[in-house]
Parts: structure tokens; C-alpha cells; sequence
């Protein structure tokens, strides 16, 4: 099969892999569309240290069953499917706890580090466990099928916090995952969404899918949030960047007794402010992937609440992957979800 493999840092070529074997629970799935994460784009240069050469890298996709394994249970070729990300054991205490996130055993699609590699789905077969897969609505195309996993993300991190109509929050970083948090937390109830960001397209897209108002980052994000909550802060702020300037400005905006949930990742260390998250009771929640929410996310799109088709940029065949890697990764602008297609898109 076809696959695209990241063969040394900063070079991604087309080449002949083998097709993956099928075990007896797992299904092979001809892959219909996979999307292009961040943390791939991280791993394209070897920054994360999570996508050692050779890998294929991808774990945002969906596409049809090819074949079943001998002991899969309501699944068949030909099944419309989306899958989980985080292959889990299942069998462990975090796992038996619902907390699949955090499996002992836990392992990502696409993912090359020192304790496991795991082949993606930039490729025209991936095997995955079937416990991991989810049946799709035909109202869902395999391009925003791609995007389950991200809107999963989003929804997990929602739920971490304590939101009521009456709450107002903030989101920090309006790229991918903070636009989908942004509409997580209107699908949560929530009715005031304010969201920051450094770019002013990503803003536009923020307000037009109901963000209560946009803030330039460019800008004091605290000093307008304050301004806008009569001194008093947000509820809730979800930091969705990962950058020592972000997490400081998210716990700075939300009020006394308030709650910051740590959604990006991108530095490894932030340097906290102790005395103001002690002094003002200020709860930090971190939040790591999804845990079970794909059949919500799921629903959520196919009604309309949660929409992705506006944070798709491109939707190119699996041949143009190294040229849109490099404008990712060169930061070109106005670049969001870029979505590959190692086969047919429906």
C-alpha cells in the first residue's frame, strides 16, 4: 500500500509499505480521509520527540471497514468508521475507571517515541483495535470525519469544568482546538464565550461561530477581560496554546475561586504564578485527549451544534502531503485543519 512516511526530519516521501495484518479483535479500515494535527506538524521536525524516523505519522482520520477480525463483534466491511486516537488496553485500573486517557498501556495512532512506535494513517490501510471504533452517520463526510477526534478533545476538556448558563468563560487560542472548545462550551449551555488570539482571521471565525466577543492577544488579554466582567474575571478560562504567556494570562483573567483547564501543550515547562493561584483558590485542571466522548461528538456534528466544514482548509489527495506539511510548518497564514486523502472522500 501507499503510505506517507516521515523517512528523516523534515522530509516526508510517498512510498510502498506493507499492508497491516489483521488480528483477531482488530479491523483493517481503507482510509478515506486523515487530518494533518499540530502535533504532527511538531513531530515533522522533531521538536515533540514523538515521531522518530521511519514513522507514518496521522491519527485523525476515518474511512470503510476492509475486513474484520475473527472475534469483532458488530462491525462489518463496508461500515462507515471513525476511530479513537488512544489505542487503551481496556484491562487496567484507569481503563476500568472510564479514564481510557490515562491507560497504563496507553499508545497514539502515529506516534514514534522511546517507549513505542505505532503506524498512522496517512496511509491507505491502518489497523486499530476494534474497541476503538465508532460507526459513522452518512451525514458525516470522511472530511469531517477527521475532525471527530479534535471535536472529541474539545468536549473532554469542557467537561472538565463547572459550566452553567450563567458562567462566562474564556477561551485562549483560537486555532483548532480552541474554536471547537469554543463551541463545546455553547453545546454545554454555556451563553458567554469570550476568545483571544494573536490573529485576527482566526478572531473572525471565533465570532462568527458565536464567540460573545474576540479579543487581540496582541492586546492586554487580562486587562479587556476585566474590563468586560466588571473587574471580576471569567468563570472559566480553557488555555488551548500551551506557551508560558498564554497560561499566565489565562489564570490572570478568570475570578477568585475560578477554574483554568490546560488544554495546549506546546512548551514542555511554564513558570507558574504560585501566590496568585494560591492566594485567589484558583483550581488548574489539566486535560489529555478524550475519554469516551466520540459518540457525542458524533452526535453533535451530525445535528449542526458543533461545526467543523469552516475550520477546513484543504482537503488534498495523500501525494500533496509533504508540500502542505512544509506550509504548515513554515506557518504560512490563514492555514487551520489541512485534511489528506489517501482514498475517496465520502
Amino acid at each position: 500500500m501507499k503510505a506517507l512516511v516521515l523517512s528523516k526530519y523534515r522530509e516526508l516521501e510517498i512510498a510502498e509499505v506493507p499492508t497491516p495484518a489483521v488480528g483477531a479483535g482488530e479491523v483493517l479500515i481503507r482510509v478515506g480521509a486523515c487530518g494533518i494535527c499540530g502535533s504532527d506538524v511538531h513531530g515533522y521536525d522533531g521538536s515533540s520527540g514523538r515521531r522518530i524516523p521511519p514513522i507514518v505519522m496521522g491519527h485523525e482520520a476515518a474511512g470503510r471497514i476492509a475486513a474484520v477480525g475473527a472475534e469483532v463483534a458488530g462491525l462489518a466491511e463496508g461500515d462507515r468508521v471513525t476511530f479513537d486516537s488512544t489505542i487503551y488496553c481496556g484491562a487496567c485500573e484507569y481503563c476500568r475507571r472510564g479514564e481510557v486517557n490515562l491507560c497504563d498501556h496507553r499508545q497514539v495512532m502515529g506516534v514514534s517515541c522511546g517507549d513505542y512506535s505505532r503506524a498512522g494513517a496517512f496511509a491507505e490501510f491502518v489497523v486499530v483495535p476494534a474497541r476503538v471504533v465508532y460507526k459513522l452517520p452518512e451525514s458525516i463526510s470522511f472530511a469531517e470525519a477527521a475532525m471527530l477526534e479534535a471535536v472529541a478533545v474539545a468536549i473532554h476538556a469542557v467537561s472538565l469544568a463547572e459550566i452553567s448558563a450563567e458562567s462566562a468563560a474564556l477561551v485562549v487560542g483560537a486555532g483548532t482546538i480552541g474554536v471547537l472548545i469554543l463551541q463545546a462550551l455553547r453545546a454545554a449551555g454555556c451563553r458567554r464565550v469570550f476568545v483571544s488570539d494573536v490573529d485576527s482571521t482566526r478572531l473572525k471565525m471565533a465570532k462568527e461561530l458565536c464567540a460573545a466577543d474576540v479579543l487581540s492577544a496582541n492586546e492586554d488579554t487580562v486587562a479587556q477581560i476585566l474590563q468586560r466582567t466588571g473587574g471580576v474575571g471569567v468563570d472559566v478560562a480553557m488555555e488551548a496554546v500551551g506557551r508560558n504567556e498564554t497560561v499566565n494570562a489565562a489564570i490572570a483573567s478568570v475570578r477568585k475561586g475560578g477554574t483554568v483547564v490546560l488544554v495546549g501543550n506546546i512548551s514542555p515547562d511554564v513558570t507558574l504564578p504560585l501566590q496568585k493561584v494560591v492566594t485567589r483558590q484558583i483550581r488548574l485542571q489539566g486535560s489529555c485527549a478524550s475519554a469516551g466522548e466520540y459518540p457525542q461528538a458524533i452526535s453533535l456534528m451530525a445535528s449542526g451544534r458543533i461545526r467543523v466544514k469552516p475550520l477546513i482548509t484543504a482537503i488534498a489527495p495523500l501525494a500533496d502531503g509533504p508540500q502542505w506539511f512544509e506550509r504548515l510548518y513554515a506557518r504560512e497564514p490563514n492555514l487551520l485543519k489541512v485534511v489528506l486523502t489517501p482514498g475517496p472522500v465520502s
